[in-house]
């Protein structure tokens, strides 16, 4: 399965990174996610900080451009084969360095890729 990090969850129910979570369980993937207060979405903990991940096949982000800026080094690192820019985190500067590090790029919705089997 395609083990996903939302980046930027929220344990706030209304925010899309939250229902992102909760549909990812509801389809059987394994999500890790990863927000700046803890707390946790159907039982999965949100991680804090920037910890160490491998076998991330996926990182879907709900961070506005300029709150990416302190991962992109994180990103390159966990080396994930495909990053989702969801809506209002498109990112020219971190679609090209995920580009020039052979990572697919996606500007979608997850929650719509997902409801429509294409994710």
């Amino acid at each position: 399965m395609k083990t996903t990090v939302i980046l930027g969850a929220s344990i706030n129910p209304i925010r899309f990174s939250n229902k992102a979570v909760k549909s990812l369980i509801r389809h059987g993937y394994p999500v890790i996610p990863i927000g700046n207060r803890e707390g946790k979405i159907k039982g999965n903990k949100i991680l804090t900080g920037k910890p160490k991940l491998k076998d991330i096949h996926t990182i879907s982000l709900y961070l506005n451009p300029k709150n990416q800026e302190e991962y992109y080094d994180y990103i390159m690192d966990i080396k994930p084969q495909r990053l989702i820019f969801n809506p209002g985190t498109e990112n020219q500067e971190l679609i090209e360095l995920a580009t020039q590090n052979n990572i697919e790029v996606n500007i979608a919705c997850t929650l719509i890729m997902i409801n429509n089997h294409k994710f």
